[in-house]
């Protein structure tokens, strides 16, 4: 087996170039390497300043394309991550943070020209990629679902605020990978990274995510950054840039210094009510260049950023209080069933169908079997109980934390919970989902409404020699005092627009009809129905 050899210095423009012109862009896998060696190897022995800048440019566009491909790898998956994961992900951040590195040693070996402005452009451009790089660093933790490390935010801070020493947080900067038509600044990209930060990113998906920061780039030159000049007027939401800190609120902070900035989102807001305007007018989302969604989806993620983008408080339905005890998790609709019933689910006479496993027992051992006497299994119940530390809890939902190793839980899934002081199963729904930098889970679980009850469905048909197994799911009650509608808890793909359903609870099967989809996770649909 041969070694490829470490890359050694690049002297100059045309060498660097024509090493990213071989690179494997086919192998992602393999581009990855040959893009950090590459990095290494300008961080270790960096060429003349104007070369390394160069090069870095050229290798924006093939490095933004690998990295995309690898983060497929681990996005959209339960945490903890596997190793392969795991390791995937170190290697995109440190592709960004190297980018970062690269470019802010690029501004050090510059010789300062103040009076040149060909100098203060390229200037604003290195900070603008610093901003940008850095901002990749975060983007990834938040679609990674993990906590932004230590330093992170200091480090956006203080580009930003160097660019603002110099004066050229609004110089125009071009930018290929975000705009082709329209320049940009360093203020456009640490205001980009703020907007996804208020968001609330561990409760968004991917998919969201990446409109968000679709959405946070074209609209950020909107925002104005400003000092607080009037100490009557303090603001909700304030960024202080000597500190390792997003922008947060302003309640929380003791004394505020000369460091301290706030935004302006007032034309933003505008722009989200002339958006939500035209959507509702029937112009569709890729006229709007909003992206290639329905819009519906777009309207109601316009509609969920339209308060954090403008600086607006969103009220609590419920009150949230601190709380202390250990509540008991089960994942898997298996399991959530057994906890919910009280006992393990045997299907009716009627759909008996055998499984693969009860078939090869059944054939493992016939010469036990007792002619004439009915078949039956013993179902090897070993369904396992996570204890998760409570945060605290709220009337809806609760905020749970685990720090050892257990089942992997995913944005979106199904749960259910036994809280510290009841002895009956709850469900509820992964809202938001993080991973602390020291390992520990951190969930947001909104509960479902109503207490659960263990039921079969499945989907009927007309020969009853055709009938398929009922499949485990929930029934939860309507609730009139909040006037909410009885529902069904199934498991995906089975929902049918006012398709029929047969559920079958307490030794009896009824017919009902499936209306609306009222929540959706990654393993679950929460349908209404009427009873047929």
């Amino acid at each position: 087996m041969t070694t490829t050899p470490r890359l050694g210095p690049i002297p100059d423009l045309q060498t660097g170039a024509a090493y990213l012109s071989r690179l494997s862009l086919a192998n992602p896998t393999l581009a990855e390497q040959q893009l950090l060696e590459f990095l290494d190897s300008l961080l270790e022995t960096p060429p003349d300043p104007g070369v390394l800048f160069a090069l870095l440019e050229q290798a924006r566009v093939p490095l933004c394309f690998v990295e995309e491909e690898r983060a497929r790898l681990y996005h959209n998956k339960a945490l903890a991550l596997t190793e392969e994961e795991e390791a995937c992900f170190l290697q995109v951040v440190s592709a960004w943070e190297r980018m970062e590195n690269a470019y802010a040693l690029c501004a050090r070996l510059q010789h300062p020209e103040e009076n040149d402005p060909a100098y203060v452009n390229l200037i604003a451009t290195i900070l603008h990629r610093c901003l940008y790089y850095t901002g990749m660093e975060i983007l990834e933790h938040y679609r990674a679902r993990r906590e932004v490390p230590k330093g992170v935010w200091s480090d956006l801070n203080g580009y930003f605020d160097t660019a603002e020493q110099w004066g050229i947080i609004y110089t125009p900067v071009n930018d290929s990978l975000e705009n082709n038509l329209q320049a940009t600044h360093c203020a456009a990209a640490y205001v980009t990274v703020l907007l996804i930060d208020i968001a609330g990113p561990y409760s968004n998906s991917v998919r969201n995510l990446n409109l968000i920061r679709r959405w946070a780039g074209m609209w950020a030159p909107l925002v104005t950054l400003h000092p607080l000049n009037d100490d009557l007027e303090i603001p909700p939401y304030i960024i202080e840039l000597s500190k390792d800190l997003p922008i947060h609120p302003a309640d929380t902070v003791d004394e505020i210094g000369q460091d301290a900035r706030r935004l302006d989102t007032g034309r933003l807001g505008l722009q989200l009510n002339h958006m939500l305007s035209q959507l509702h007018q029937k112009i569709t989302p890729q006229q709007l260049g909003l992206g290639e969604e329905t819009s519906g989806h777009v309207i109601q993620l316009l509609e969920k950023l339209s308060r954090p983008w403008s600086q607006t408080a969103s009220p609590r339905r419920f009150r949230r209080f601190s709380a202390e005890g250990t509540a008991r998790m089960a994942l898997g609709f298996d399991a959530m069933h057994y906890y919910i019933s009280g006992k393990e689910f045997i299907q009716p006479d009627s759909a008996s169908i055998y499984s693969r496993n009860e078939f090869e027992e059944l054939f493992t051992f016939r010469d036990r079997a007792i002619p004439g006497q009915a078949l039956s299994f013993k179902p090897h119940l070993n369904f396992p109980l996570e204890d998760w530390g409570v945060i605290n809890h709220s009337a809806n939902g609760f905020r749970l934390t685990r720090s050892e190793a257990g089942l992997r839980l995913a944005h979106t899934q199904l749960m259910a919970i036994c809280p510290p002081d009841g002895n009956q199963f709850l469900l509820g729904q992964a809202a938001w989902l993080m991973q602390e930098n020291d390992g520990n889970l951190v969930v947001g679980m909104l509960l479902l409404p109503g207490m659960p009850q263990g039921v079969g469905v499945r989907t009927p048909h007309a020969s009853a020699g055709h009938a398929e197994r009922f499949q485990r799911a929930f029934l939860l009650p309507p609730i009139p005092a909040v006037k909410e509608e009885g529902s069904l808890v199934i498991p995906p793909e089975m929902y049918k627009a006012s398709g029929a359903l047969e559920v079958f609870m307490e030794g009896k099967s009824r017919l009902v009809r499936m209306k609306h989809i009222r929540q959706r996770g990654i393993d679950f649909d929460r349908v209404t129905y009427d009873p047929l």
